[in-house]
C-alpha cells in the first residue's frame, strides 16, 4: 500500500498551500506554537469526514447531487470570506496582532476542522485518490483505504505542525514590524478571499 508513488503524491498534496495551511500559519503567527498545533490538529480532523465519505461511498452521492454539493460549497465560500474579513478587521480568532484575544485550543481546533469540512472537493479528492493505491483485492479494499487515509492524515498533521511552529518561531519579529504585519494581513485576507472565490467557481 505504502508505495513510493503514494508517499510522494500524498506529500505533494499536503505541502501545497491551501486554506488549512493558511489557517495554521496565521494561527501560529497570532497565537504561538500551542495554538498552531491545535490548528493543525483541527485541520487534520476536518479531513476525517471526507475520508469516511469516500470509504463508505457517500462521496459518489455528493458528486451526483448538485444541490447537496452546492449547499456545502456555499457554506465553505462564506466561511472563507468571513475569515478574510476577520483578518482585515484585526479582531476575532484570525486577528494577527500581539494582543489578539485569547481563544481556547478547542475553539481554534474547531475552526481548523471547519476549514476542511466545508470543502466538498475533499470528498471527491479521496474518492479519486485513494483507490489508485489499492492492491486490487475487493475483500481488503475498505481496510486498505482506511489505512491509506489515516497515513495521509498523519502526514497532514506533521507537515501542518511544522508550518505552524515555523510561523510561531518568527512571531516576535513579525509582530514587532508594522510594515510586515500590514503585508501579511492583506496577504492572508486576499488569499482567503481568493480561495473562497476559487471554491465558488468550482463545479462538480
Amino acid at each position: 500500500m505504502f508505495t513510493p508513488e503514494f508517499l510522494v503524491t500524498a506529500m505533494v498534496v499536503v505541502l501545497a498551500p491551501g486554506a488549512g495551511v493558511l489557517y495554521t500559519l496565521a494561527t501560529g503567527l497570532g497565537r504561538g506554537p500551542r495554538a498552531a498545533v491545535a490548528a493543525a490538529f483541527g485541520c487534520t480532523m476536518g479531513i476525517l469526514p471526507h475520508m469516511l465519505a469516500a470509504i463508505l461511498g457517500l462521496a459518489a452521492i455528493l458528486h451526483a447531487s448538485a444541490l447537496l454539493f452546492q449547499a456545502v460549497k456555499i457554506a465553505g465560500v462564506l466561511f472563507l470570506l468571513w475569515m478574510a474579513w476577520q483578518i482585515l478587521r484585526e479582531k476575532g480568532a484570525m486577528a494577527l496582532t500581539a494582543d489578539a484575544p485569547a481563544r481556547g485550543l478547542c475553539n481554534i481546533a474547531l475552526r481548523g476542522a471547519l476549514v476542511n469540512i466545508l470543502n466538498p472537493k475533499l470528498s471527491l479528492f479521496f474518492l479519486a485518490f485513494l483507490p489508485q493505491f489499492l492492491s486490487g483485492q475487493a475483500t481488503s479494499a475498505t481496510r486498505e483505504m482506511t489505512v491509506l487515509g489515516l497515513a495521509f492524515m498523519a502526514m497532514t498533521f506533521a507537515v501542518f505542525v511544522l508550518y505552524g511552529v515555523f510561523a510561531a518561531a518568527a512571531r516576535s519579529r513579525v509582530l514587532g514590524n508594522a510594515r510586515i504585519m500590514q503585508i501579511l494581513r492583506y496577504g492572508f485576507a486576499a488569499t482567503f478571499a481568493g480561495l473562497g472565490l476559487k471554491l465558488a467557481l468550482q463545479r462538480i
